[in-house]
């Protein structure tokens, strides 16, 4: 037994001297050292042999063990080593090469134009307040005096999740729940931006989701001059101090007596052009001061308080600031739309 345990250590030193690849190693170690292998099967076989010659022979198969072990151990160095070089040579970087630039990115041109509207606010004592985009159709309608049936709803097709929850359509239920926040008690001077909601088509001028900001100021002697005042300034600082403004009657459910208003086209300075359809004035937003029954609905006494609001949309103040035709490129994700008006 002892001349066969010495012939399978010279074999499997041998193989493993021999081979070159780390699978076929691993096979050489399996086929002598595993439950299956050559000296295991030896091992088995002490039991035949006498009390004298057992410890003998365990030593010896002890020491072919530990060589073949020994073996298998530097030639799986050896291996490893190898192929870790010819994976480095074949992944060799030339730090010499310059360097791949990265690209980054920059807030969406709407974003841009909703904190810009944000700052100015802000800067003239507006909070900013935000609400849910589900909304019920209380705040959305009713508190707004628009009553259930009322024929002005019409002017607003929404999209109703049950007959009391719906998509907001406009972020005026926000001002709503400003004011019974505050219970009539203090005055509001807020902004409200999100994104509104509308069964509309959509097309180069309507999307059926987009965004708004709603301005809401309630205090005791509010007059329509400082609704005029307000406005004026955010058309001069958004679209240069060079535009003038104007106030044309209108009809809101939520404001009494309600405007529109115009700005001068910024293209032809009021001459006329295609812009404005040669009228020299281009239509930017509404407002007007806040209707008695709002102010009761929202807790507040309409013979002591009162206010103004309006509502402006971003995606309309973006396309006329800059030169921008349809409404759907805010929301198609195009890099070579969206790239042009990064700021460095």
């Amino acid at each position: 037994m002892k001349e066969q345990l010495e012939a399978i250590q010279a074999e499997a030193l041998e193989r493993i001297s021999q081979t070159e690849d780390m699978k076929e190693l691993q096979d050489i170690k399996v086929a002598y050292l595993g439950k299956k292998g050559s000296l295991t099967g030896v091992l088995r076989g002490m039991g035949k042999l006498s009390k004298e010659e057992r410890p003998v022979v365990g030593e010896i198969a002890n020491k072919v063990r530990e060589v073949i072990t020994t073996a298998f151990d530097g030639k799986s160095e050896k291996l490893e080593m190898a192929r870790l070089e010819q994976q480095l040579e074949a992944e060799a970087i030339d730090v010499t090469l310059p360097g791949r630039p990265v690209k980054v990115g920059g807030p969406h041109l709407l974003t841009s134009i909703v904190e810009e509207l944000e700052d100015l606010f802000i800067g003239m004592g507006y909070e900013v307040r935000e609400g849910p985009e589900v909304e019920t159709d209380f705040f959305n309608f009713e508190a707004l005096n628009l009553p259930k049936d009322h024929p002005a709803r019409d002017m607003q097709d929404t999209f109703y999740i049950t007959n009391e929850l719906l998509l907001r359509t406009h972020t005026s239920p926000v001002q709503a729940r400003t004011m019974r926040e505050y219970k009539g008690e203090k005055p509001v001077k807020m902004i409200c931006p999100g994104k509104v909601y509308r069964r509309d088509t959509d097309d180069a001028t309507h999307s059926h989701q987009f965004t708004q900001i709603e301005g809401l100021y309630v205090d005791k002697n509010v007059r329509m001059s400082d609704l005029k005042g307000t406005l004026d300034t955010f058309a001069k600082k958004m679209f240069g101090e060079e535009r003038e403004i104007r106030l044309r009657p209108s009809f809101f459910p939520f404001t009494e007596p309600s405007v529109e208003m115009d700005i001068s086209c910024k293209v032809c300075n009021g001459a006329g052009c295609n812009v404005c359809k040669g009228t020299g004035w281009i239509e930017i937003l509404g407002g007007g001061m806040v209707h008695p029954k709002v102010l009761e609905m929202g807790g507040y006494d309409p013979e002591v308080y009162s206010g103004f609001a309006f509502g402006m949309g971003p995606e309309r103040i973006a396309m006329l600031k800059y030169g921008v035709n349809d409404i759907r490129q805010f929301y198609t994700n195009d890099i070579r739309f969206l790239k042009q008006y990064h700021k460095a």
